[in-house]
């Protein structure tokens, strides 16, 4: 897990109060950061947010389970433990897990020439939402599938989350 100070972009970007999430990491924050993590084709970003305090949590998701790879290393990267991870970072931070809600981006299918990997962003998609049903956090709002990658934020005044793609521009959920 990374805290919010832990992960900022190179002091060249325009904003010092961004956090970047790579794959495999999951980070919490409260203002006046917020989260981004780039580049999701199969991969699900999943982001909880706590609109009474104004915090959040950002994963970048790229396989469902430990059971898909063939090395286990790095458990943030796979949805059953990444999700229940990111609960339990906002509720260490303060926030109460009845009041968290999710938003989710990816889950491309990216690899159609490969029937092995395929259905890995519709794979992910499915674990992500099993694990938010497990734990009763309510998805609030989602782009996910179709076949192009995406980059996400999480503003954490608002709860705005932020898709950009190349091919569909920028949706505000």
């Amino acid at each position: 897990m990374t805290s919010d100070s832990d992960k900022r972009l190179p002091s060249d970007f325009a904003d010092a109060n961004v956090i970047s999430i790579g794959v495999g990491e999951l980070a919490v924050a409260a203002l006046p950061n917020y989260l981004m993590t780039p580049a999701l084709g199969s991969c699900v970003g999943v982001a909880l947010y706590d609109s009474l305090l104004q915090q959040g949590g950002l994963a970048h998701i790229m396989l469902p389970s430990p059971t898909d790879c063939a090395r286990a290393e790095r458990l943030e990267r796979f949805a059953t433990v990444a999700v229940p991870a990111l609960a339990q970072a906002m509720t260490e931070i303060g926030s109460a897990r009845r009041r968290l809600v999710a938003k989710i981006a990816g889950g491309a299918a990216m690899f159609q020439a490969d029937a092995a990997l395929a259905t890995i962003g519709d794979r992910n998609v499915a674990e992500v939402r099993k694990q938010l049903r497990l734990l009763r956090i309510p998805i609030v709002a989602e782009d996910v599938g179709n076949g192009h990658a995406r980059t996400v934020e999480l503003h954490l005044d608002t709860g705005l989350f932020i898709v950009r793609s190349y091919l569909y521009g920028v949706k505000r959920l």
